[in-house]
């Protein structure tokens, strides 16, 4: 298993944060929010495998893997612990380190998803408006956008897919830095949610951050956050929707410096 992308952010002398980033993002992503972490924490920022700059995998992933992965690059960078902030695939990702390595983990933050497995939702829509695009020829963003607007109607969902697409040195050609096809096939196993039966639940201070008007962690799911993560917190952000940390940043930082805080030391 292959070593990960990441930006790196803050003192290292600080405690390390490890930040998760969802399904088509990237650590990047997470600039602003890092930079703020970096006030308290060594604050590193991953690209998950298929995604940013890390490499591309073979075959489909699934979260007992890319958990493997994460675990792998902490031995890299001789960090036996740290505090791991983890957003919707990467929350995902994050729960799954906790319960098969759990003293890899201090604490837990998990950004808008739960510990379940999901039915099939709006991505590989997404995905399939993204290979269906014929990028030869194009130099602009904006003009793979407008090619998007009639399959992708959300402005928001649009603009953040396109921070996907990069120009390699020298060249004006487009080209996705996401491996849509290993996405699109990975698609079954990152809707799902799977545990050994043998299990153990995570017994370490975890805290779930859930936008209150998002679909991904209905009040049907916390009996298994309950199940799984003994000592955790949950808030809903009222009106919130499934990206926080990009639509209400404020209200973001005031709740997971709050948890931070409240466990440090």
């Amino acid at each position: 298993m292959s070593s990960l992308a990441f930006l790196e952010h803050g003192d290292t002398s600080r405690p390390p944060l490890l930040i998760l980033h969802g399904l088509f993002g990237s650590g990047r992503n997470w600039g602003t929010i890092a930079r703020k972490l970096a006030n308290s924490h060594h604050v590193f920022a991953l690209d998950l495998p298929n995604h940013g700059r890390s490499e591309w995998t073979a075959g489909a992933m699934d979260y007992p893997y890319m958990a493997q992965v994460v675990a792998n690059w902490m031995d890299e960078h001789a960090l036996p612990s740290a505090t791991i902030i983890g957003h919707s695939m990467g929350g995902k990702t994050a729960m799954q380190l906790a319960l098969l390595h759990p003293e890899r983990v201090d604490l837990l933050v998990a950004v808008d998803v739960a510990p379940v497995p999901y039915g099939p939702r709006e991505h590989g829509g997404y995905i399939k408006a993204m290979q269906d695009v014929t990028l030869t020829g194009i130099s602009r963003r904006s003009e793979v956008e407008a090619l998007l607007e009639d399959t992708i109607t959300e402005t928001m969902i649009r603009k953040f897919l396109m921070q996907n697409l990069v120009q390699d040195e020298g060249s004006e050609q487009l080209r996705w830095q996401i491996n849509l096809d290993g996405l699109a096939a990975s698609l079954p196993a990152l809707m799902d949610f799977p545990l050994p039966e043998d299990v153990e639940p995570f017994t370490n201070p975890s805290f779930f951050l859930a936008g209150g008007a998002s679909n991904y962690v209905l009040p049907d799911y916390e009996a298994a956050i309950r199940r799984l993560f003994l000592d955790h917190g949950l808030y809903r952000i009222p009106g919130g929707g499934h990206w926080p940390h990009a639509e209400t940043p404020e209200i973001f930082m005031e709740q997971v410096m709050g948890f931070l805080d409240r466990h440090r030391g």
